[in-house]
């Protein structure tokens, strides 16, 4: 698919802005283990949540097999308390380049002899190899599992049984080995959190992404988060990382702090910029899309006489 960079005459002039979920771990199809991946990540592509190989295709230029199955390694810090494990994210451990090759380069032997195969492509917070033996795995992306208890978010079996304790045992293998090595001795000289384990997730191939129509109708993909180059890469969209007024019309945008960009999309809503503000979020879980035009901009209120006062983010989206 390739990207049309203009508005045809009588086309609607569309912004559409998704706002992050949240999981409802007291759902019923969460009984027997979290569902994989956070609401917007399902949104965007599927109900595999193939991650891995979508976040590949947009950090690197490798041309990828549609039909294999990757996943996606990255080294993490695992905080102890008193009686459990919590994922700490990956902007709290401040992570170098040169430590995760480091880390990398300790931890190969066992991983290549477990996965039987060689990294595809590495940087400081992503490691990249074909699943092999795990690709059944069910995993859990460290945004969804950060900040929580492991024990729910480690990866767990689905139709073959076994998998997920040869993980953990690779897992405390390398667990084992970096606690002894230069790399945490170093962090811990320097005050900083030990990087203790390594974290499994976003399994799955490109052929399971199931992009939606909202995606597929953009003309372009806008926002920081390291899943939409990869998107935009195989919707054949152009990709950019901020907003401005010369590319509202026509694009999707996923932004670390949509609230920020509020007062531009309801000025360009007021100035005839924009016809309408697509906004998609997922309260309780569920995803909600409205559509806004410039009479939703303020507050509805009987005294018809008074100007009436401008809506506020917050009343936006609640």
């Amino acid at each position: 698919m390739t990207a049309n960079s203009t508005i045809a005459p009588g086309q609607l002039r569309r912004f559409t802005l998704l706002i992050s979920g949240e999981d409802v771990l007291d759902d019923p199809v969460s009984r027997d283990g979290p569902r994989q991946g956070l609401p917007h990540e399902r949104f965007l592509l599927g109900d595999a949540v193939p991650i891995a190989p979508v976040l590949l295709l947009g950090q690197s230029d490798q041309v990828i097999n549609p039909t294999e199955v990757i996943a996606c390694l990255q080294p993490v810090h695992l905080h102890a308390t008193r009686d459990h494990l919590i994922l700490m994210g990956q902007n709290q451990i401040d992570l170098t380049t040169e430590e995760s090759t480091q880390l990398l380069n300790a931890a190969l032997p066992f991983i290549e002899e477990d996965f039987q195969s060689s990294i595809l492509f590495q940087n400081q917070h992503y490691w990249f190899i074909p699943a092999g033996a795990f690709s059944s795995l069910a995993s859990y992306s460290v945004d969804q599992a950060h900040g929580r208890n492991i024990d729910w978010w480690m990866p767990r079996d689905t139709h073959e049984q076994g998998i997920a304790k040869r993980w953990r045992k690779l897992q405390n293998e390398i667990q084992m080995l970096w606690h002894i090595g230069p790399v945490n001795e170093e962090r811990e000289q320097r005050g900083m959190p030990s990087i203790n384990s390594l974290w499994i997730s976003g399994i799955g191939k490109l052929n399971d992404v199931k992009p939606t129509e909202s995606l597929k109708e953009s003309q372009r993909l806008i926002g920081q988060h390291p899943l939409l180059p990869g998107l935009a890469r195989l919707l054949g969209l152009p990709y950019e990382i901020t907003l401005h007024e010369n590319n509202l019309a026509g694009a999707f945008a996923w932004l670390e702090q949509p609230q920020l960009a509020w007062p531009q999309l309801s000025a360009a809503l007021l100035n005839k910029k924009l016809d309408e503000v697509v906004l998609i979020d997922f309260p309780n879980g569920k995803v909600r899309e409205r559509i806004l035009t410039v009479k939703d901009l303020h507050r509805k209120s009987w005294a018809f006489w008074k100007k009436s006062e401008p809506l506020t983010w917050k009343e936006i989206t609640q």
